[in-house]
């Protein structure tokens, strides 16, 4: 059923002149208004104009019926709209209730509120989904519709409030009160320019709106009063019914002007931007018609010239006859391909699928390259190229042992983890010719677009596949070694996660049908031998790293890096600066200087940018015909590269007090720090210095506080406790410090400390500690060993539980260093402390 509204939004009158109106309206009576009078002025009833609705409201309210209103009124629902005091206005009644209410007051003396319920989608409002502020208004005519429905004709008389409902059947009743609209003086100058600037700025949203028609121009320039103007405008032009109740609410005329003018100018501004809009939108699309007229004529000129305008389709189809590939991707080409001939050159969607069908014919579809299996071959350029890694070496010679015996073997999924410098990334080269394999490359590190994995749709402007794609495609087979660069890196944003892409990508179970959203098909990646690099696992998401096999590559020692500058970097240097072999030479003596006294790494980087320094002076003493001996001496050295930036440490605390050297791990390796403390006069006050963090304070905490819960076994006497304060620091306060495996270091200082033992010689020492003075393990032995052993030390103590960590160390790497295995801090101190 409809609701009360007012009929198709179109009011049912136009204005020919004001005063012509004032006297037609005044000469009528309800009885004698018949529906041709109430539709239209007598002397333009012939005209086919648009309805616009009469409304009354001379400056001393001639056009106002005098009549006094009842304290009770038939209240009728409208559903949406609403009616303003002087506005003679149709509406269609269709809610059984409100035909009813209307035939009702009908017979009786016509008069009735207009009220506009909150929600428009309520079909049986109660008195609480109605507004308070209404209109009462007189009934003119009622036409029977041949629906059943009623259009009814209001007149508008005065704004009335709606207070309590005296009944709700069989229609609402209740009582009301009116609310005159009072008018400033007809000279105000403010409520004077008010009103123009309101009738200038509806004339103006007329003339751009397409959906009024112009005839209320003509109304409302034709209207002498202020009133009729305000409320004329308010009833006719394009207000949503929030807007229009807030202006029969306005208290007073002046208050529903300036409402009046705010709803227009933003009405204005909004019909403006649209019309903007159209007309840019109309440009572009004229732009586009010259363009697909002026390729046209270039096409025809083509064809006279003897010119193949399909010859990028001809071109397709020959390469891809020559492609063998799966049927279902052979019948995608063909669709595809298809789609490319219906569309029009002159666009940009063509050249988007001519690039789209390019990668398809790029992409190596099942074309793979003959694995080397010569095992002893394969050994031989792995240990040419790289010193040491041994296990990785092991597990690729172990993979084509099994290719070589079973003729297929999915490729496995490698992760080799470790400081810089070590070689990871030069290692998937070496891989890639030992196998005979091409190579690619593809660098994550602060990656952190899912697209970046799995390619964008071809919807976005400027789409493109992913890296594993595009580096498939650059690397010509199906087959190659692909190296994911710092795996370890890659970050989290609203574009997604790109760690968990990569999920499917490293999944051998899943990545025999990898889905490109570019590519938008299946592709095999089962046969590519992906190798990750990462310097820390632990923030490589956990289920990528479940789906890798683990390999650590530590730092290598001082014999190694000799090896590695001796058969390697040296003699890169000296083919990257036009040297000869015999213009340079360095000895292991002078090797070690530099790797000692210039370096503090696990890797060979630093190393290598030193010993490019010492090439390009070199090169400097040739270019200017200058004096030199081939061989580079340790004085050479020092006057190419420096004083030296690193001085063994350990000798600097040898027969001191209170100073431990502990063990550390950081992300280029392992290192050595020294843990010092002192007692100063004071109350029993523990200070921490060094720039430590939260977990290595709370490490010092519960040394101190097991330091003094065992003082009598330890011999301290407790008044030192009492009138010194203590300071533990951990020297080089520029570089941030935490972590739990510095306790009992700690430990040992402050018992060094309070009793003055000595510290015994080249002694070093990692281990978390507890209240209960249990020693428990840590991680990064083989790189805090390996620190231990580049700074001379010869002793060093571990937790019990770290023994098998130790065992799994090369030998070669531990030779000269003695460990003891503790597991509580009485041990600890009993091998720590002199006697």
């Amino acid at each position: 059923m409809h609701d009360c509204n007012f009929s198709q939004r179109k009011p049912c009158g136009v204005y020919a002149n004001e005063n012509d109106i004032r006297d037609y309206m005044a000469k009528k009576t309800k009885s004698d208004i018949s529906i041709d009078e109430v539709g239209f002025a007598p002397e333009i009833a012939d005209r086919k104009f648009q309805a616009i609705p009469i409304v009354s409201g001379g400056d001393e309210d001639e056009l106002m019926e005098d009549v006094k209103l009842p304290e009770i009124l038939p209240i009728l629902t409208l559903r949406s709209s609403v009616l303003f005091p002087g506005a003679v206005t149709p509406i269609t009644v269709g809610r059984e209730k409100s035909i009813a209410l209307v035939r009702a007051v009908n017979t009786g003396d016509g008069l009735l509120g207009a009220v506009l319920q909150r929600n428009a989608e309520i079909e049986t409002p109660t008195p609480d989904d109605m507004y308070r502020i209404g209109t009462a208004a007189r009934i003119l005519k009622i036409l029977e519709m041949p629906n059943g429905n009623l259009t009814v004709i209001l007149s508008g008389l005065e704004k009335i409030e709606v207070g309590e409902y005296i009944s709700t059947e069989p229609f609402f009743r209740a009582k009301v009160s009116t609310l005159l609209d009072s008018a400033p003086d007809k000279n105000n100058p403010e409520f004077n320019a008010l009103v123009e600037a309101v009738r200038e700025t509806a004339l103006r949203i007329i003339n751009i709106s397409p959906n009024l028609p112009k005839e209320a121009s003509f109304a409302i320039k034709n209207i002498d009063s202020h009133r009729g103007t305000i409320n004329f405008i308010c009833s006719n032009l394009e207000f949503s019914d929030d807007d229009r109740q807030s202006l029969l609410e306005a208290p007073g005329l002046m208050a529903r002007s300036r409402k009046l003018l705010e709803i227009l100018i933003r009405e204005q501004q909004l019909l403006e931007l649209k019309q903007q809009i159209q007309e840019k939108v109309k440009t572009e699309i004229d732009k586009e018609q010259r363009d697909y007229y002026l390729q046209q004529q270039m096409r025809t000129i083509q064809e006279e010239l003897g010119e193949d305008s399909n010859s990028d389709i001809e071109r397709l189809r020959e390469a891809a006859s020559k492609k063998k590939w799966k049927k279902e991707v052979a019948e995608l080409f063909d669709k595809e391909i298809a789609k490319l001939e219906r569309l029009n050159p002159a666009i940009a969607e063509y050249s988007i699928q001519v690039t789209y069908l390019q990668l398809m014919l790029d992409l190596p579809w099942d074309e793979v390259t003959k694995d080397n299996l010569d095992l002893t071959c394969a050994r031989k350029q792995l240990d040419a190229d790289h010193f040491g890694l041994e296990e990785v070496k092991e597990r690729i010679l172990e993979h084509l042992a099994v290719i070589k015996l079973k003729g297929d073997l999915k490729s496995p999924i490698l992760c080799l983890y470790g400081p810089p410098g070590v070689g990871k990334t030069s290692l998937g080269k070496s891989v890639a010719t030992a196998l005979g394999r091409k190579f690619g490359r593809i660098a994550l590190g602060g990656l952190h677009d899912e697209a970046e994995i799995r390619g964008h749709r071809r919807t976005y402007i400027g789409a493109m596949p992913g890296r594993v794609i595009e580096t498939i495609k650059r690397c010509g087979s199906s087959n190659p070694v692909i190296i994911l660069d710092e795996v370890d890196k890659m970050t989290v944003s609203n574009h997604g996660d790109p760690s968990s892409a990569l999920l499917e990508v490293l999944d051998p179970e899943q990545n025999t049908t990898f889905h490109d959203n570019y590519l938008d098909t299946e592709y095999d990646l089962s046969k590519v031998l992906f190798i990750a690099t990462a310097n820390d696992i632990g923030s490589i998401n956990p289920a990528l790293r479940d789906r890798m096999e683990l390999i650590n590559i530590s730092g290598y020692i001082l014999e190694d890096k000799i090896q590695i500058a001796q058969n390697h970097l040296i003699s890169k240097q000296i083919e990257a600066h036009g040297l000869k072999a015999e213009d340079m030479t360095l000895s292991d003596q002078t090797l070690t200087k530099i790797i000692s006294e210039y370096t503090r790494e696990s890797g060979v980087r630093s190393l290598d940018k030193h010993l490019a320094k010492i090439a390009r002076h070199r090169a400097k003493n040739i270019a200017f015909e200058e004096e030199y001996t081939a061989e580079i001496s340790a004085t050479d050295i020092e006057k190419i590269l420096g004083k030296p930036k690193f001085i063994n440490d350990e000798y600097e605390i040898k027969d001191m007090v209170g100073v431990v050297t502990g063990l550390a791990w950081t992300a280029v390796g392992g290192d050595i720090l020294y843990i010092e403390s002192l007692l100063t006069p004071g109350k029993g006050k523990l200070s921490l210095t060094g720039n430590l963090g939260d977990v290595m304070k709370e490490s010092a905490t519960i040394a101190y506080e097991w330091v003094m819960a065992h003082h009598k076994e330890l011999g301290i006497d407790p008044v030192l406790f009492e009138k010194n304060d203590l300071n533990i620091h951990v020297p080089e306060g520029a570089i941030p410090k935490d972590g739990p495996s510095a306790g009992i270091t700690m430990i040992t200082s402050i018992v060094s400390t309070y009793t003055g033992r000595k510290v015994a010689e080249r002694i070093a020492m990692t281990g978390e500690t507890t209240l209960r003075g249990r020693v428990t393990p840590i991680g990064g032995v083989k790189e805090k060993v390996l620190a231990a052993k580049r700074a001379g030390i010869t002793t060093i103590l571990l937790p019990e539980e770290n023994r098998k960590d130790v065992e799994e160390i090369n030998a070669d790497y531990v030779k000269g260093i003695t460990f003891h295995y503790v597991r509580t801090n009485e041990q600890v101190l009993e091998l720590a402390l002199q006697k």
